[in-house]
């Protein structure tokens, strides 16, 4: 009797979701992880997802941070509300520390700065605990990125609600939507 190859069946990869608004982006990483062995599923919004993993709860996620409609971290609590057992990687051109420490309190299990590769995000899924030994940054950080992480504390406790945010920060609503529009400033 020969035996099946070691090749597995789609039904027995792990499932991940991808999300993330970029469709060229998710076309490339979709890709280079079902080249290392995960079964992907894609949405571009936060709606599409929910009913993705609603109909297939998925193993792992990846979401991207910054999309049309709720952020990413809406959906990181209503991932784990579906599933305390999924992993997920929160991945952001538009990193700071206050979405990190946010997404890490929902259930995250990492939060990736872009650009990251498939490498990086399946090590990032894995993870099991912090690390200790991180180096540290010798330098504050600058005016600019202080600012930046300012706005987005703020925004955060504002549940994303621009005009309640440029309020508290005694800023034009317009003046605040210009400077989001905008990456951060290096760290």
């Amino acid at each position: 009797m020969m035996e099946n190859s070691a090749t597995p069946s789609e039904e027995e990869l792990p499932s991940l979701l991808l999300v993330d608004d970029d469709v060229t982006f998710c076309k490339v990483l979709a890709n280079a992880l079902k080249k290392r062995g995960f079964t992907i599923s894609v949405a571009h919004e936060v709606g599409t997802a929910l009913l993705l993993a609603q109909a297939n709860p998925p193993e792992y996620v990846v979401i991207d941070l910054k999309m049309p409609g709720p952020s990413g971290l809406i959906l990181v609590e209503k991932l784990k509300e579906l599933d305390e057992q999924t992993r997920i990687v929160v991945l952001t051109g538009y990193a700071s520390i206050t979405t990190a420490v946010e997404a890490i309190k929902l259930g995250a299990t990492h939060y990736l700065a872009k650009p990251a590769d498939a490498d990086e995000i399946v090590a990032a899924l894995h993870k099991e605990s912090g690390d200790a030994q991180i180096a540290i940054n010798p330098s504050p950080l600058s005016v600019d990125r202080l600012e930046w992480e300012h706005i987005q504390k703020i925004l955060a406790e504002n549940q994303g609600n621009i005009s309640a945010t440029a309020r508290a920060l005694n800023m034009h609503r317009r003046t605040l939507q210009r400077k989001l529009t905008k990456k951060p400033v290096k760290v």
